[in-house]
């Protein structure tokens, strides 16, 4: 039972948790009761974590091939709580190269994924990343975009790993620019399109070039313009675009952008809603933890509490 209540609650709001529980099995147990089953467990899943208990952490399927490359993609998003209103909340997805499967002509999906979620700074974060990356092989490769603290943990605790800045920031970067540069949509259109074929085929220096040759004629362009040079400048090294794609690697991040919607902004971003930061933690937990594939552990943590 206290299984169920845990599973509905973490998939819809409590009052449709107790709804549920009514229609389907008869039993009346109000919103707030759900509330306190669901959060209660959710919260006993970061000190399993904290004390490296691996049976009570999500883990991938065994790899289908030997030493197979390993995907962590990292990337936060807002979640409104009543402490401190906006807080971010950091989220990783780690899943085996093979798991990235075609379905359909040009539709990929990843069959299995462990996610890995915080409510808060990357003092607690990164250790309870780092917990989940050790239980992985194979070589590491890192997609975010151009957040520092994501690759300044990377460089010094993952220095042979394969870093690559998602390719649609870095577009957005130089489309930012373009906007204010060119007021004519033509040549803005034109001189972009040369950029993101340079980009495409290993050619961020030549378009790092092309952009300090750029005329600005106001402070706001010229402050774009800086802004996209640097940002460029920081990342070029993670910016070979067509050496990973020969490679077979992907070069977005779009599974983890996709996984913040899916995971953490279907259940903890609905209208109105308004968490504790111990809430909003309690149940992105138990929502990691289910679609990871991973419910037995809920339920055995519920028989270990019993």
């Amino acid at each position: 039972m206290q299984s169920l209540i845990c599973l509905l609650s973490q998939s819809s709001v409590f009052d449709e948790a107790s709804r549920h529980l009514k229609r389907l099995l008869n039993i009346d147990l109000s919103a707030k009761q759900c509330q306190r089953v669901s959060e209660w467990y959710g919260s006993q899943i970061d000190p399993m974590v904290q004390a490296n208990k691996t049976e009570y952490m999500p883990q991938l399927s065994k790899p289908k091939k030997r030493d197979e490359n390993t995907y962590i993609m990292v990337d936060g998003g807002m979640v409104f709580t009543r402490e401190d209103k906006w807080k971010e909340n950091k989220l990783a997805r780690i899943f085996y190269e093979s798991q990235n499967a075609e379905i359909q002509r040009n539709r990929n999906e990843i069959m299995d994924t462990v996610y890995v979620s915080h409510l808060g700074g990357i003092d607690k974060f990164l250790p309870k990343v780092e917990r989940h990356i050790s239980l992985v092989s194979g070589k590491k490769i890192f997609i975010a975009d151009g957040a520092k603290w994501i690759w300044n943990w990377v460089e010094d605790n993952y220095p042979g790993s394969i870093q690559i800045l998602d390719y649609y920031h870095a577009i957005e970067k130089i489309e930012h620019l373009a906007k204010h540069q060119f007021e004519d949509e033509s040549k803005r259109n034109q001189w972009l399109d040369q950029q993101k074929e340079l980009l495409i085929n290993n050619g961020v220096l030549q378009v790092i070039s092309n952009m300090k040759k750029l005329r600005s004629k106001n402070s706001v362009v010229a402050q774009a313009k800086q802004k996209a040079i640097s940002y460029y400048e920081e990342h070029e090294d993670r910016m070979l675009y067509k050496t990973y794609k020969e490679q077979g690697l992907l070069i977005g991040s779009g599974p983890i952008e996709a996984a913040h919607r899916n995971v953490i902004q279907q259940r903890l971003k609905l209208s109105g809603q308004r968490w504790s930061i111990s809430g909003a933690q309690a149940i992105a937990n138990l929502r990691c933890y289910e679609k990871s594939g991973a419910w037995g552990i809920i339920e055995n943590l519920i028989r270990l509490a019993a």
